[in-house]
């Protein structure tokens, strides 16, 4: 910058507002930026009384030599100013206005660990309403839905007035908030309806190093003997077929291919005396299930109790 120019910008004109032109303060700044730049000079003249007209013209020279003019008030102004710290940083007093700043400057470190956060409530909160709150809002519908299907398979009023039970279980459970009971109803009719859809024959089991029949005897009399025949289920193709069947010792229900029929023991020898004549059973046939039966047509006497484990 030229001497003339650096002249025409610091001539000490004031704005309309009384305050010096912003040419004038930058330079006043650049003063003081000068002057810390060199502690030594400024300790030494600064400390002396009446030496500031010293400092002032060692201060012109360095100038000069950078081919800047700067005018007396400005080299004034930049000494008062390094005296009384002006320009000089000062962090501002702690307040809600500092912290809300600095939580905003921030924003880039604690805003990922916020967003995580609201991710993760918002995918707990669907993961919540796809597994509970849907379902569970659905639960009428679909035991009505299963029940249609259900009295459509059935071909007994005895299974469509099971069937209409279990629905009317499951309805007053989902009115009363009970969903776990609507549940409850809904599996027991799918049970059903899957019973129903089912055809095959009750086979006697009769296969190397499997047993055909077992005994039990009963905890609460340990003097009688509960007899079953063991039978699998297989339909008209020869495939075995998983079948729903309530455990009378347990109270549980299964699907099995395979299982226990009780029988009196007359049945039981006779079923024993078959095998052991040749070691194959000529009569293996234990009954039939037609579709939309409840229970199998039995060609042996049979309580219809079960056991799925022995």
């Amino acid at each position: 910058m030229s001497a003339a120019t650096a002249e025409a910008k610091t001539g000490g004109e004031t704005d309309a507002g009384g305050r010096p032109p912003l040419d004038d303060v930058m330079l006043a700044m650049d003063v003081v930026d000068t002057l810390r730049r060199r502690e030594r000079l400024v300790s030494r003249e600064l400390d002396a009384a009446g030496r500031e007209a010293d400092l002032k013209a060692r201060l012109h020279k360095i100038y000069q030599a950078q081919g800047i003019e700067v005018p007396d008030h400005i080299l004034a102004e930049g000494v008062a100013a390094l005296k009384e710290d002006r320009f000089v940083y000062r962090p501002p007093s702690a307040g809600v206005a500092v912290r809300l700043a600095r939580l905003y400057v921030g924003r880039g470190r604690w805003g990922k660990w916020l967003l995580g956060g609201v991710s993760a409530l918002m995918a707990a909160w669907a993961i919540n309403y796809v597994v509970f709150v849907a379902p569970d809002a659905a639960l009428p519908q679909r035991l009505a839905d299963v029940y249609t299907e259900t009295v459509a398979l059935a071909k007994s009023d005895d299974a469509r007035a099971l069937a209409q039970r279990l629905l009317d279980t499951g309805r007053t459970a989902a009115a009363s908030g009970d969903a776990d009971a609507a549940r409850q109803a809904l599996e027991s009719i799918e049970t059903l309806r899957t019973s129903l859809s089912q055809e095959y024959r009750l086979r006697i089991l009769n296969r190397p190093d499997e047993r055909t029949g077992v005994w039990r005897i009963p905890d609460i009399n340990t003097q009688a003997r509960n007899y079953y025949i063991i039978v699998e289920a297989v339909d008209p193709t020869g495939r075995l077929v998983e079948v729903p069947v309530t455990n009378e010792e347990t109270g549980k229900t299964e699907s099995v291919t395979t299982w226990g029929l009780r029988v009196d023991k007359q049945t039981f020898d006779q079923v024993a005396r078959d095998k052991q004549d040749d070691g194959i059973i000529q009569r293996n046939r234990f009954g039939d299930k037609p579709r939309g039966t409840l229970t199998p047509n039995y060609a042996m006497r049979t309580t219809g109790g079960a056991i799925t484990h022995w």
